[in-house]
């Protein structure tokens, strides 16, 4: 069964967070280096992508994980994936490697799970973050026209990251975490040049980031600016994610479900970090912020972001099946 077949039918629910995951094995910087990577000139402790070729079972495990607590798409282990974002580590030449090896780790634990359970098929979503540059702003506040990087920069840089997400067998492309439209812009023609080069229809998803209480994306966009600066292409979804939790999410996410006649999809944090950049919020008073979300009507994919684990995978699953997913509205 298609996605796109799948999200008709029911509300589907993405994973957690990949990081909060892996935190709990404390790997180590010789862990994280392997054998292949012993001699690696600079600290590869951190690089979360890089685990897929030293410790693949870990991610693997991870995935099983969010599988087994109902999750039906997990998202690869991708999230700075690109030459640019890479280049802390001096890895750049690895990208393809680790995006393709990534997807496929993803996309053996998915077949595996819907082969167990084809009445209940699994996805792979894969991650493309933002990158750790911004094409709309100066980094230096001196120098307000200066830019760090530019979009044919991030142009080439996603476009090689998609086709190895593609290679490595993903069912659907997620852009997330955007704090520039600008970014995801880049990101989104490189998707489209890699579908027409391909004769492909990969369906897409977009996920914002509202930064704070003003409503607005880091560089600057209300949600219906944002909205209005993606929909040129067709996407199968757009929502929010990160920075914010489900309570504070909520309102911002009623006004992009009134506007967009995508489906929509939402994976807020476990709350608001504390002093320690920890979070606190238990699965239970995650489940009952969410179940406001499903009563509303307000979504059509829910997960978690930082700090969620399988526990609130759970639970959000457990309470997303009682509820129908958010109406299309189409436009006549």
């Amino acid at each position: 069964m298609e996605i796109i077949e799948a999200i008709g039918k029911r509300i589907l629910v993405l994973d957690g967070a990949m990081g909060t995951m892996l935190q709990r094995y404390n790997f180590t910087e010789e862990d994280f280096r392997g054998e292949r990577f012993k001699n690696h000139p600079s600290s590869l402790k951190g690089n979360n992508d890089l685990l897929s070729l030293t410790q693949p079972k870990a991610i693997a495990e991870v995935h099983r994980k969010y599988f087994e607590a109902g999750a039906d798409i997990i998202e690869t282990n991708t999230f700075s994936g690109t030459t640019i974002a890479m280049a802390d580590y001096n890895m750049e030449d690895l990208v393809y490697e680790l995006n393709y090896e990534s997807a496929r780790i993803a996309r053996y634990v998915a077949t595996e799970f819907t082969n167990s359970n084809p009445e209940k098929p699994r996805f792979v979503a894969g991650s493309i973050g933002p990158t750790n540059k911004t094409a709309s702003m100066s980094p230096d506040v001196n120098r307000p026209e200066y830019r760090a990087i530019t979009f044919e920069e991030l142009r080439v840089a996603y476009k090689q990251q998609v086709e190895a997400l593609v290679d490595g067998g993903v069912d659907v492309l997620l852009v997330e975490t955007i704090f520039d439209t600008l970014n995801a812009k880049a990101a989104l023609f490189a998707i489209e040049e890699v579908k027409e080069a391909r004769q492909i229809d990969i369906p897409i998803m977009v996920s914002g980031t509202i930064t704070d209480a003003s409503g607005r994306t880091l560089s600057g966009q209300t949600v219906e600016a944002f909205l209005t600066s993606i929909s040129h292409i067709p996407l199968l979804s757009v929502g929010f994610n990160c920075a914010l939790g489900a309570e504070q999410l909520k309102p911002y996410m009623q006004r992009l479900s009134q506007e967009t006649e995508f489906y929509t999809s939402a994976h807020p944090n476990a709350g608001l970090p504390n002093a320690f950049g920890e979070y606190d919020q238990t699965p239970k008073q995650m489940q009952a912020l969410i179940e406001d979300y499903l009563k509303d009507e307000l979504v059509n994919i829910i997960g978690g972001c930082c700090g969620t684990n399988p526990m609130h995978i759970k639970a959000i699953a457990d309470i997303a099946q009682n509820y129908q997913p958010r109406k299309i509205k189409v436009s006549g």
